[in-house]
């Protein structure tokens, strides 16, 4: 495949999943950020749904690496790898004009880990990076009016961070950025199962119970699955049987720790835009906020509406690829290199 023009891509970088859109196009895949290293000669075996599928099945030589973590770069040479598969495998292998590449980045990172993705995005072959602030992206994809002077909230729940913001004109006024997100719900699900259960499980089993059971708060008729692992005492594979309510439990902590860090934004937010949430309710984006009855918990919560955006998924990678067509609006929201 062979690209004559100049591509402009949108990359949702996640800690848990990335998306890549194409202006013109849209979004065009997604692929797990992960990466299966052979340690002996330290060359990538394989990238995203092929790395997964790897997780906890490799020998000795390989292992599996998350070059972000928190949505932060760990491994700068596995993230330049990872980007430089993206870009491929979006405007081709050989081309003749570098793509243009609008990056989505933690609202709180340091102005080094900025740097580092930029690095990583122009070694990977980028001619041009711009880095938007995840919410700010997540606002835009959800197609809410940051134009207006009107306050609007989004609360944007990933894999690795929770990005909570107030947009208005164009920027964000007060924003928030915590380490909690859809990899600690899966933490506090394996800590529940060793406790409660003495059963351990792995990552997939528990992202499994999460997205087939999963419940922010106690259902009448909650929804049951059976869940095998290995049992504590006897070392033996064993099979058991969790229920919705169950992991409504063991998702407390977390969930109560992104109640609080929206809770101390709205005391920050400024009176008049606090009204206009009041009028226009919160609106959740990102893999992690399609947690069954999570909006409901949050409406209950605060007092304010909450609701999820459309195809919160993939808010962020949309806000991305529409940020590229509106730069000279939000020049001053952006960091350009």
């Amino acid at each position: 495949m062979i690209s004559f023009k100049q591509k402009r891509l949108g990359i949702d970088l996640g800690t848990a999943n990335s998306i890549v859109f194409i202006q013109g196009a849209g979004v065009v895949f997604e692929e797990p950020t992960i990466v299966a290293i052979d340690v002996i000669d330290l060359s990538i075996v394989s990238i995203g749904k092929e790395a997964k599928q790897m997780l906890g099945k490799t020998p000795e030589n390989i292992i599996i690496k998350r070059p972000l973590k928190s949505g932060v770069i760990a491994s700068a040479r596995i993230t330049e790898e990872l980007l430089r598969f993206f870009i491929n495998k979006a405007v081709g292998r050989i081309r003749f004009f570098k793509p243009e590449v609008m990056i989505s980045a933690p609202v709180g990172i340091t102005s080094v880990e900025k740097r580092a993705i930029v690095k990583a995005a122009l070694q990977a072959g980028a001619s041009k990076v711009y880095l938007i602030p995840e919410p700010l992206a997540a606002a835009i994809g959800a197609k809410l009016p940051i134009h207006s002077s009107a306050g609007n909230m989004i609360v944007n729940i990933g894999g690795g961070t929770t990005e909570i913001a107030v947009i208005s004109l164009n920027g964000i006024v007060i924003s928030n950025s915590i380490r909690v997100a859809g990899d600690a719900f899966n933490d506090a699900i394996i800590s529940y199962a060793r406790k409660e259960r003495n059963l351990i499980i792995g990552e997939q089993m528990s992202e499994k119970i999460k997205m087939t059971i999963g419940s922010a708060m106690q259902m009448e008729e909650p929804l049951v699955m059976e869940v095998s692992g290995r049992d504590l005492g006897s070392g033996l594979p064993r099979i058991d049987e969790f229920n919705s309510n169950e992991i409504a439990i063991a998702l407390k902590g977390p969930i109560s720790e992104i109640l609080m860090s929206i809770k101390r934004l709205l005391e920050k937010t400024p009176p008049e835009l606090s009204a206009d949430i009041i009028d226009r309710g919160i609106v959740m984006s990102g893999g992690s906020s399609m947690l069954r009855n999570l909006d409901k918990l949050f409406t209950k919560a605060m007092g304010v509406p909450a609701f999820l955006a459309d195809d919160p998924i993939r808010c962020v990678a949309k806000g991305t690829g529409i940020a590229l067509e509106f730069l000279p609006v939000l020049k001053k929201s952006l960091t350009t290199y």
